[in-house]
């Protein structure tokens, strides 16, 4: 039986204006650029405040003002989850029942972050309490249901997402656990892909890296997506998903190899991955500049130069090349 989970969400970008105070305008048209298209409606939702909308970096207020945005924008339209991180483990529960109380469908947990006794240096296996107890604070507070951003320090082949045994623990522990985003390299994916089938109740497959879509559905390891790469590429994307749907590999495949992969893949640099994200979702016209809130860096000029060739190679839609004076 089909979850919350089993829809291809956007990890959606936050825009922000000179000051790097958010850009509430911005934002409401960023989220109709999804809400207000019907194909991507039909299996679509909304990730609000994750890791590619700068959640490290906003204040509990803001967080719960964006997602108050695209409550108004989206919802009825999209399902929504919203993400929940915080430094504390007081300040996650508090962030949850926010998006309880403003009407989301589910949340959207990451494992906590500061010493590198929970973060690079996390044995998850042997200590999944770790994150389960963020996890199970969080559900007892809320009792929704929950999409997770697994990562960790983990070794090959899990790097950079959460082994396969932790996994599987936390999923038979933590019954709201409806779909788990799959932050791993191509070998890890598929171990924790079929682990997760072989569950007895449904936990869905959502693929995060884009530049892999084509092999997760060739391999039928595939129930929705949480990724980044809608913020830039929704049509190509929906264009290549509804082949596959279809049982058209053929189209599928032309769909791929027109531009599509070859921008994904320079996209899913895991050093530069955000700040691509952004910077080609403002070369797509989509929102008015690639800027981050500190400590995240600009972007460099050849990574504008190298978005906006991959861009249009792909067929999107791009701000004119005066623009990309905006990055120096």
């Amino acid at each position: 039986m089909p979850t919350i989970g089993h829809r291809r969400y956007v990890a959606a970008l936050l825009p922000f204006d000179s000051n790097m105070k958010i850009d509430e305008q911005g934002y409401r048209r960023f989220i109709r650029h999804f809400a207000d298209d019907p194909r991507f409606c039909e299996q679509g939702g909304l990730c609000v405040n994750p890791e590619a909308g700068e959640i490290f970096y906003l204040t509990r207020e803001e967080k719960r003002r964006v997602l108050e945005i695209a409550m108004e924008e989206a919802h009825g339209k999209l399902p929504i989850i919203s993400g929940t991180w915080a430094l504390t483990t007081d300040e996650m529960v508090e962030t949850a029942r926010d998006c309880k109380a403003l009407g989301v469908d589910g949340i959207f947990v990451t494992p906590p972050g500061g010493a590198q006794d929970v973060t690079s240096c996390w044995d998850a296996d042997m200590y999944p309490e770790i994150w389960g107890d963020t996890i199970k604070a969080q559900d007892r507070a809320v009792d929704l249901p929950i999409v997770t951003h697994p990562v960790s320090g983990s070794d090959f082949p899990f790097y950079p997402g959460l082994p396969v045994q932790a996994t599987v623990a936390l999923c038979r522990e933590i019954p709201n656990i409806v779909g788990w985003k799959m932050t791993y390299m191509y070998d890890g994916y598929k171990i924790v892909a079929n682990a997760l089938r072989q569950m007895d109740r449904p936990v869905a497959v959502m693929g995060a890296l884009a530049s892999r879509f084509h092999e997760y559905r060739a391999n039928e390891l595939f129930d929705g997506t949480l990724s980044g790469f809608w913020n830039f590429a929704r049509d190509p994307m929906l264009d290549h998903l509804a082949a596959w749907d279809r049982g058209d590999y053929a189209a599928a495949s032309a769909v791929w190899k027109s531009g599509l992969v070859k921008l994904h893949e320079y996209v899913a640099d895991m050093g530069r991955l955000h700040i691509r994200y952004k910077t080609a979702t403002w070369l797509a016209g989509l929102i008015p500049s690639p800027f981050m809130r500190a400590p995240m860096p600009k972007p460099k000029r050849a990574e504008v130069d190298t978005l906006y060739t991959l861009l249009k190679d792909a067929g999107i839609p791009t701000i004119d090349r005066s623009e990309l004076d905006l990055v120096q």
